[in-house]
């Protein structure tokens, strides 16, 4: 096995809504916002090299929304995901299997993109992996999520016939499982990979960043708030009792850490790049 870090881009993000009710006196230490309140966030994806499998975990916003889409949340630098999965000595081609964690549209809008005026899939070989529960959830969303599950993005996916669902039972990759968690939204799914001896979480939105780590810092997106905290406290604790890696989505600077329990409970030990490894 293989894995290579794929960033599809940067945006921005009010960072009251990324940190809920922790105080901008204390999260913009850590991650300083600009004249409007905003920060910068990654959309970092994980491409698995596994045999004749070639999975990609997530695969950011895309560039199909329109200009005043685009203009709420302000992207930049050069990343792309085309550009990134080039660069592994890839191309969208060769994917054989896109795994959503979830379908707000930073997570998959990538994965659907305009042919003229016909939305095809990105990646025309893979199947396109969701779950049955989130999907349900996503098509028919509740007014708080509405915004971020985006037919455009979604319902091509079933309509290509390329949608499979993963089962909670058990998981359609060979030394990855798959951990659900309801507290950002229903049902989101984060790979555990086995690795070089090792364990690697891939983060999502449960923990999207490292300024995320303590227990109360929690997104005011989640739908159920406390149930994050629930997930996020047993997910770091058997991180540190069995020396998991993060790997980070959204953190704009750290792609993976280590985790250490001190006396103010369990934080960050070493950040690295996955190359590191």
């Amino acid at each position: 096995m293989k894995l290579h870090t794929i960033n599809t881009g940067h945006f921005k993000l009010d960072g009251g809504a990324m940190f809920g009710v922790v105080p901008k006196s204390i999260w913009n230490k850590s991650n300083p916002a600009d004249e409007n309140n905003l920060c910068s966030w990654a959309m970092r994806s994980l491409l698995i090299e596994d045999g004749n499998r070639l999975i990609l975990i997530d695969n950011g916003m895309g560039d199909k929304q329109d200009a005043k889409f685009v203009s709420h949340y302000y992207l930049h630098g050069t990343d792309s995901l085309h550009g990134n999965l080039k660069s592994a000595g890839f191309q969208a081609s060769d994917i054989t299997d896109m795994f959503l964690t979830h379908l707000h549209f930073d997570h998959c809008g990538g994965g659907v993109a305009y042919n003229g005026d016909k939305l095809e899939l990105v990646f025309k070989n893979a199947t396109y992996w969701s779950n049955e529960a989130h999907w349900d959830w996503a098509v028919r969303p509740n007014p708080r999520e509405k915004a971020s599950f985006l037919k455009e993005n979604i319902m091509p996916m079933q309509e290509s016939g390329h949608l499979k669902m993963v089962s909670p039972q058990s998981s359609p990759f060979d030394g990855i499982d798959i951990l659900f968690m309801d507290g950002h939204t229903e049902k989101q799914m984060l790979p555990l990979i086995s690795y070089k001896g090792r364990k690697i979480v891939f983060a999502a939105d449960l923990i999207p960043s490292v300024g995320h780590i303590p227990l109360p810092y929690v997104m005011g997106y989640d739908t159920r708030p406390l149930q994050t905290m629930v997930e996020k406290e047993a997910l770091l604790n058997k991180a540190v009792e069995e020396d998991y890696i993060l790997f980070f989505e959204h953190d704009p600077v750290n792609e993976c850490a280590t985790l250490q329990r001190t006396d103010k409970g369990v934080r960050v030990k070493e950040t690295f790049k996955l190359s590191e490894l």
